[in-house]
């Protein structure tokens, strides 16, 4: 690490869910050479998670670092998707500049606004990258002109609106200046962050301050603190103290001291102000705590991040079914767990309420939760979840909910069914704009409860061609009740194994979750009826053997595909009297408690 402040640059990517953030940080590491010539180069190396990569999206903050002729380049891949927007708040705060990626043809999204708002808040310039300009049918041009209508409606002063800008593509991996100029390498690149983001502020002479901004772990290690040192030089083995949110401090020693290079952390003997630096030595460490000199130990400010908007209850799982497939499945253990979850993802909430099996967990969104659960049956946990609900809020003695920003593109023919189906939910159109291409991308303000069941009726409505994306945008007040009238569940009558015989008689009555030989149970869900109200219905049911032969039988009867009922769905998609049963194998929903409802 260098004494030299002026020859460091700390820079956060920052964009809209799948604009090419991780993308093209594989470009600037392939060309920064820190991969030998014969080092097979992986795609996305940012997104290290399974989940990432199954998805296509980054959840985690990353850190890299890469050298350009004498100047260190600190990067740090942040998550696009609002519901990850404490992973974006936090590491801005390490962070001198940023560069703000945008899609030459879709231009700036509902994240692209989120994200761009936190760091015009931190009083961060961003450079503006206009990413895949080699596809067909773009207007790079169009797209920074509206990068510029958001920085002036999100109250930019005028040394932010005044923002450079390149066109590249992070796949071709090249960028330029202008569209005329030609060219082959992210050099222009390279050469804007070291002119345009200021070098660190800090001086290595103070008293020791470095901020914890993320938090890791290592069975060889322990915890693991990542941050910037603000203030003050960092030597691995020296005595520190750790002061804590409410103002106590706790002595230790950081036993290892770590650099980021490329995609690896390499031990480093000293660290100096304006360093990005993972350190072990603390145990219990929270978010935004600082660790500081033990002779003139002095907190910096706390890191505050927006409060959760939706909340589930976790409960431990006391189906027919329980303890057959987890391996976790106590109370205890779910709670142990909980509790892990909150030393790293800062923008989680769980509470103890009047149950020892029953939690009540707090996130930023369906996804944020849902990427929780999944991670949790992953690792071999098992459980039940409740319908997401809203968190209301008293703001000036009125009832407030959360409201998002919906942005959709739709095909021309969708549009009328769209906005019936917002207009039930709530939802008031802010703008509508109809493309040559015989798209029109819809913009609505709408509360997050209307959002709760809507992705399945948005994709049935467009067919599966259209594209929508939210964010959170403000709480207002309440804005009445409404039903948007999902149609009734059919419910397995009783234990068993389901049979073709019985699935086939019953095709009529609506369609299937569950396929022959699946096991229900009684109260289990197992399809969606064709009618508003719940059907108990008998599926084990077996036919009678008889000698005689039936004048059918040489035909071939078949099933409809049941509806494939994955995670996600599932949590749009069960009331508020139903319940989630996850398992490492299953995904099951559940009536709770079983209601008396008409038999077949």
């Amino acid at each position: 690490m260098s004494p030299n402040i002026n020859s460091i640059r700390n820079i956060a990517i920052i964009a809209h869910v799948d604009h090419g953030k991780t993308t093209l940080v594989d470009a600037l590491l392939s060309q920064s050479g820190i991969f030998r010539e014969n080092e097979a180069v992986p795609t996305c190396v940012m997104d290290s998670n399974d989940l990432e990569r199954e998805r296509g999206i980054t959840i985690l903050s990353k850190n890299t670092a890469v050298n350009y002729n004498d100047t260190r380049i600190n990067i740090v891949d942040t998550p696009g998707h609002a519901d990850f927007g404490g992973e974006v708040e936090r590491v801005l705060g390490m962070v001198d500049g940023c560069l703000l990626i945008v899609d030459a043809n879709e231009g700036p999204m509902p994240q692209t606004r989120f994200v761009l708002k936190k760091a015009l808040e931190q009083g961060l310039r961003p450079i503006v990258f206009v990413n895949k300009i080699d596809r067909a049918r773009v207007v790079p041009e169009t797209a920074v002109d509206k990068v510029l209508d958001l920085f002036l409606e999100l109250g930019a002063d005028d040394d932010q609106c005044d923002f450079p800008y390149l066109f590249g593509s992070g796949l071709g991996g090249f960028a330029k200046s202008d569209m005329a100029t030609e060219s082959e390498n992210m050099k222009p690149l390279f050469d804007a962050i070291v002119r345009h983001v200021p070098p660190p502020v800090g001086d290595k002479d103070k008293p020791l301050q470095l901020q914890v901004t993320t938090l890791d772990y290592s069975d060889f290690l322990g915890r693991i603190i990542i941050g910037r040192v603000h203030n003050g030089t960092i030597t691995n083995g020296q005595n520190a103290t750790l002061i804590k949110e409410d103002g106590t401090i706790k002595r230790g020693r950081i036993s290892k001291l770590l650099g980021f290079q490329g995609l690896k952390r390499i031990e480093i003997d000293k660290a100096y102000a304006g360093d990005l630096v993972a350190l072990a030595g603390f145990d219990h460490v929270n978010i935004g705590e600082t660790i500081a000199c033990p002779d003139e130990p002095k907190a910096l400010p706390l890191i505050k991040v927006d409060e959760p908007t939706l909340q589930m209850t976790f409960v431990v799982n006391d189906s027919p079914f329980c303890g057959k497939e987890g391996k976790f499945v106590t109370s205890r253990q779910l709670r142990d767990r909980l509790n892990k979850e909150l030393l790293t993802n800062v923008a989680l909430r769980v509470e103890e309420t009047d149950s020892p099996d029953r939690f009540a967990v707090s996130g930023r969104g369906e996804l944020h939760l849902g990427i929780l659960i999944e991670t949790m049956r992953r690792e071999g946990y098992e459980f039940q979840v409740s319908q997401p609900q809203v968190i209301f809020r008293t703001i000036n003695e009125t009832a407030c909910e959360p409201v998002e920003t919906l942005v959709m593109d739709v095909p021309e023919e969708s549009v009328g069914a769209c906005i019936e189906k917002l207009g039930i939910r709530k939802a008031e159109m802010q703008n509508m704009e109809t493309g040559k291409d015989g798209r029109t991308q819809l913009e609505f303000i709408v509360p997050s409860r209307g959002l709760i069941g809507f992705r399945g009726e948005f994709v049935r409505a467009t067919r599966g061609e259209g594209i929508l994306s939210h964010s959170f945008f403000e709480y207002r007040p309440k804005m009445g009740e409404f039903d948007p009238r999902r149609n009734g569940v059919l419910i397995s009558f009783e234990e068993g194994t389901a049979t073709f015989y019985a699935l086939k008689n019953a095709e009529d009555r609506g369609q299937f979750f569950i396929s022959p030989g699946t096991k229900v149970y009684k109260g289990m869900i197992i399809g969606e009826n064709n009618r508003q109200q719940d059907l108990e219905i008998n599926i084990c049911k077996t036919k009678q053997l008889t000698n005689m032969r039936s004048s059918g039988a040489e035909e071939l009867d078949t099933l409809q595909s049941p509806i494939e009922i994955t995670l996600e769905r599932a949590l749009e998609y069960i009331g508020p009297d139903e319940m989630l049963e996850v398992t490492p194998e299953s995904i099951r929903l559940r009536k709770l408690p079983v209601k008396k409802t008409s038999k077949r």
